[in-house]
């Protein structure tokens, strides 16, 4: 199980970065989120921190 940004919904505000406790979470070079799925426990914790709901875990 891995983070799943959803890219046009994400508004690269940052607070999914904060919320993740195994810091998997980074900027692109867009300024949208990316997900390291490798790093990511799928605790869902950055789920619940998108204001827009851009985050699933899959």
């Amino acid at each position: 199980m891995a983070a799943i940004i959803d890219k046009d919904a994400c508004i690269g505000c940052g607070a999914c970065e904060g919320g993740c406790p195994v810091g998997a979470l980074s900027m692109d070079d867009e300024g949208k989120s990316s997900c390291d799925a490798d790093a990511c426990i799928g605790c869902g914790a950055c789920e619940g921190t998108c204001p827009v709901g851009a985050i699933t875990i899959e």
